[in-house]
């Protein structure tokens, strides 16, 4: 037999006062005397007394719970993200979903249904690699359902926004190869439909054309995943001209193209020197070292579930019609991947 819980109703009913006393005492609420806040407290405490959340956050009309939907979540990006959202919404007492869209625009879909059947107070988002069509994401602004976007985000939608300076990045990362000396700079991009890939791309294409230096339409391939740069990465190689630096969208695809460049038996960064973008565990451990572009994942995490949390609890009531877009630094890490400056 299911043991009973003890409740707000049974605790006054031991100390002969209303329901609502106990439940201003329980609050330490200064109309309560304090003999009656520690009588109250003592019941509470010796039958392990605890508030029923679902009847909370119907008094509340809020359910103490958020939804984050990301691409995956066994990228290390993904993952810092995640762990600064839960660093956030743990202090705020609040539960977290996590769903994964596995970069299928038809799971994303899915995913949002789960999410807004699961009575939540705001959504994380960052979306798929498929995703182009955004009815699914509409619906979410049409119930008034705070939403706010990280990393990848869907420029047509009018909400808050969290982003780490893609452009700048893709920028400094080509630069760097500039800088050191490199000629022939391939860039190995991503989905241009994603504002990232986008924005990378247009980065490295502004540090070659204020260096004087042209766009070759063979040094610049679709290339986002460690698969795909070793197949790229050897067509690369057989150029008659091949490249001497390569900036790849990702540190995956990053450390592909290392391990083909060494299968060839050229060296990194003697022969061609490589630069990534996330600074993702596997750039430390890589060999060489990967010099790549520090995405900030924690930090996209904290000030994305800092946006919403303000959206939940209405402290921007004044700025619903001005959504936030907060744009983060992004940070050049420089390691062995890469030739020393000239």
């Amino acid at each position: 037999m299911k043991k009973h819980q003890i409740t707000i109703k049974d605790i006054a009913k031991k100390l002969n006062i209303s329901p609502s006393t106990v439940s201003r005492a329980l609050k330490d609420h200064p109309d309560i005397n304090q003999k009656t806040r520690d009588a109250v407290k003592e019941i509470a405490n010796k039958y392990n007394y605890r508030p029923n959340k679902i009847a909370l956050s119907l008094l509340q009309n809020q359910s103490k719970t958020i939804g984050v939907i990301i691409p995956e979540i066994i990228h290390h990006f993904f993952s810092s993200v995640i762990s600064g959202i839960e660093d956030v919404f743990y202090q705020e007492n609040f539960n977290i979903i996590i769903c994964q869209s596995q970069e299928s625009y038809e799971r994303e879909i899915k995913n949002v249904q789960t999410l807004l059947s699961s009575h939540i107070d705001g959504i994380l988002m960052s979306i798929s690699k498929e995703t182009k069509k955004l009815d699914h994401i509409k619906n979410i602004q049409e119930i008034v359902l705070p939403l706010v976007f990280f990393d990848r985000i869907a420029e047509e939608i009018n909400t808050d926004k969290v982003i780490v300076d893609d452009f700048g990045g893709g920028y400094k990362a080509t630069e760097h190869l500039i800088d050191i000396g490199c000629k022939r700079i391939a860039h190995l991009y991503g989905p241009l439909n994603l504002l990232i890939g986008k924005n990378r791309f247009n980065g490295y294409k502004k540090a070659l054309e204020n260096h004087n230096m042209s766009l070759n339409p063979e040094y610049t391939v679709f290339c986002d995943s460690y698969e795909k740069a070793l197949e790229e990465t050897k067509k690369l190689l057989q150029l008659s001209k091949p490249p001497d630096g390569i900036f790849a969208v990702n540190d995956l695809t990053a450390v592909g193209a290392m391990k083909v460049i060494k299968d060839e038996g050229l060296k990194v960064p003697d022969d061609i020197s490589v630069v990534g973008f996330t600074n993702w565990l596997i750039s430390r451990f890589a060999d060489p070292a990967l010099t790549t572009i520090d995405q900030k994942g924690y930090v996209m995490g904290t000030e994305a579930a800092r946006l919403l949390l303000k959206r939940i609890k209405n402290e921007d009531s004044d700025k619903d019609s001005q959504p936030i877009t907060q744009l983060l630094d992004s940070e050049l890490i420089i390691r062995e991947s890469t030739k020393t400056r000239k």
